[in-house]
């Protein structure tokens, strides 16, 4: 059950789509959200502060700015929460990005959900790069919402994205409670051949989930590896999905981070709510 929810509020995007998403979702599920606006330091600024007490002041009185920009944003957000009725708590973080994304990653951890809004490749911010980070460090579930969403949230026709792996597991289990309310569970497989163990089958996924008491039904779809985001989507759209849920892929080298392709591919097209656990 998710009663603890963690949303990032934009504050060099539009924070509209996180607002609206991540509170008629509390409000649903009767939830506590805790919302966290950055204003972020350029790290070049940061720098002057080996530079002794003088520059050092400068640094926080840029810091104190980056902070108001946090406050202004989550004054959005406190009037919207307000006005739903939810209880709520608001973190304005004034920092370096480096600092911002250890933060975030970190109250990711103690909440059930976090709620982010899908990085927009067309811009270039500090605010794009904090979903990605935010996936590789919560060690739980993180819903993105495309930049396009508007309204309120709903999970009533929900699409698993299955391939039997440890990713697609988690994510399907992170899942569970907006897949005991769904309405309509499709499972949806690309280029499962009949050689996969019949445990970690979209068969036997369908199983498990009929000893859950929730009736699946599958869809198997074939396609080039550059293919599968796209037909994903085409699926989605022509099932009028609500929420789609798969793993998150990627790993970590050398302190930088990189996400598989076909992850990749989907936080940059989705145009569906997407729950992902990596």
């Amino acid at each position: 059950m998710y009663k603890d929810i963690l949303v990032h509020i934009p504050t060099e995007r539009p924070m509209r789509p996180a607002i609206e998403g991540s509170v008629s979702l509390a409000a649903k599920l009767n939830a506590h959200l805790d919302a966290v606006a950055v204003g972020y330091v350029a790290t070049s600024t940061a720098y002057v502060m080996e530079g002794g007490a003088a520059v050092a002041a400068v640094f926080e009185l840029e810091r104190e700015r980056a902070a108001e920009r946090a406050e202004a944003a989550l004054a959005v957000f406190k009037s919207e929460a307000a006005n739903a009725g939810i209880a709520y708590t608001c973190h304005a973080l004034g920092a370096i990005p480096a600092d911002a994304a250890g933060s975030l990653g970190e109250m990711a951890r103690l909440h059930d959900l976090s709620v982010l809004l899908q990085p927009d490749p067309a811009q270039g911010s500090f605010d794009n790069d904090m979903p990605s980070e935010i996936l590789f460090r919560a060690g739980g579930p993180v819903l993105f919402l495309p930049y396009t969403f508007r309204g309120a949230f709903k999970a009533k026709r929900i699409g698993i994205c299955w391939d039997g792996s440890r990713v697609a597991a988690r994510a399907m289990r992170d899942a569970a409670s907006f897949l005991a309310r769904a309405e309509e569970i499709v499972i949806i497989t690309v280029n499962e051949t009949d050689d996969v163990s019949s445990e970690a089958s979209a068969s036997g996924l369908a199983r498990h989930l009929g000893r859950r008491g929730l009736s699946t039904r599958t869809v198997s779809l074939t396609a080039t590896r550059a293919d599968i985001q796209p037909i994903i989507l085409s699926l989605a759209a022509d099932e009028s999905l609500d929420l789609l849920v798969m793993g998150g892929y990627g790993h970590s080298r050398l302190q930088e981070r990189f996400l598989g392709g076909v992850t990749r591919a989907m936080l940059e097209a989705m145009t569906v709510p997407t729950l992902m656990s990596h």
